[in-house]
């Protein structure tokens, strides 16, 4: 079996590793199987193929990974729409309980209703948005 059908097997089995564990590991090294395998397409040798494999691997774990990581968490201040609602902290307008209630957060009136389905929260006490679902807020 030619090399690069070789390499060309790993990467696939890397990217399989990667979407599985989500690491971002795997697939920093799948790009390094890749290039080794078209360092083998094109004829090079085997010394050539494994230094393209560490070559390439060690610099997408190095320059590419931390930046991937760094887009895969949205800070705060970047979240829109009612992802922004989160974490927000409102006024309750009528009483909060298992099944409805109301409060004002940033300035609009919600149906909210308690997080855990339990608690009871009054008028003019101070609530943080845990989730929003549909157009009803979560809070606790």
């Amino acid at each position: 079996m030619d090399a690069w059908v070789l390499w060309l097997i790993a990467t696939a089995l890397l990217v399989v590793g990667e979407m599985l564990t989500t690491s971002l590991v795997l697939g920093m090294i799948a790009g390094g199987t890749a290039a080794a395998g078209i360092v083998a397409a094109v004829g090079g040798g085997g010394a050539l193929q494994v230094g393209a494999f560490a070559v390439v691997s060690l610099a997408m774990l190095v320059v590419v990974r931390p930046v991937a990581a760094r887009h895969l968490r949205t800070p705060a201040p970047i979240r829109t729409g009612v992802a922004a609602l989160v974490g927000a902290e409102a006024e309750v307008l009528s009483d909060v309980g298992a099944n409805d209630g109301r409060i004002k957060l940033q300035g609009e009136i919600w149906s909210a209703r308690a997080y855990d389905g339990e608690s009871k929260y009054v008028v003019g006490s101070v609530v943080s948005v845990v989730e929003i679902s549909g157009a009803t807020a979560l809070v606790v």
